[in-house]
């Protein structure tokens, strides 16, 4: 066989070769795009045929995609800092009906939904019972710094801190940002909502008032006006 030949025969077969290799390429690519769809939907399916609370009445509105697991869980047993850098655990919130939000600089919808968790906050100022707790886990000291600057414009907010960015993971929604969770008197969870949303809402309130009339005190501080 000629060179030429030989030339030819060879390309022929590097192109056969490639489109071997990009078919079987292709194809992985399809099944494991195929195999995560088929976890996602089936951890969506877990999700949904999970026993659910009595607060799942709760889940409408804007409030929607809020789980309430019936297994009540504590918070993690996990240390994180407030402005000044001091250790504060979720123990020392037992008592109230704490919202705890996981945020960050990072991340636009976090920051969009920080006025209404502000507004909350003097919606419920009178009513000591509730704590909103919106905690930062930005991993960097400037982001960290940019991020007390940006709560400054959010009072009556405090600000904490988890600059190893370990929260998001302790609790349900496994990373999920931004991520809210309603904690009960006793520092169980009882409600996770992942993403962005009206944390001043009529839905909202109705959802922390309940919270806050279990265990509460007779004569205790009414809910606020709708």
């Amino acid at each position: 066989m000629s060179g030429s030949r030989k030339a030819i025969w060879a390309g022929i077969g590097a192109i056969v070769l490639i489109s071997t290799v990009a078919g079987a390429w292709g194809m992985a690519m399809s099944l494991y795009a195929n195999h995560r769809q088929d976890t996602q939907a089936s951890e969506a399916a877990k999700t949904a045929e999970a026993p659910k609370s009595e607060l799942s009445r709760y889940a409408v509105g804007p409030l929607a995609a809020l789980q309430t697991p019936a297994e009540l869980k504590p918070a993690p047993e996990y240390m994180f800092r407030d402005r000044n850098g001091t250790a504060v655990r979720f123990d020392a919130f037992r008592g109230k009906v704490v919202v705890v939000n996981l945020w960050a600089m990072w991340c636009a919808p976090c920051r969009e939904e920080m006025p209404t968790l502000a507004a909350l906050a003097k919606t419920y100022r009178a009513d000591t019972d509730l704590i909103v707790l919106p905690i930062n886990v930005d991993a960097t000291p400037d982001a960290v710094t940019q991020a007390k600057g940006f709560m400054a414009d959010h009072t009556p907010l405090p600000f904490y801190s988890d600059m190893r960015f370990q929260l998001p993971f302790e609790f349900p929604g496994k990373g999920a940002m931004p991520s809210t969770i309603f904690l009960d008197r006793e520092g169980r969870i009882r409600a996770v909502f992942s993403g962005g949303t009206d944390w001043d809402s009529a839905e909202a309130h109705a959802l922390i008032d309940a919270l806050l009339a279990e265990g509460r005190p007779a004569g205790g501080v009414e809910a606020p006006a709708a």
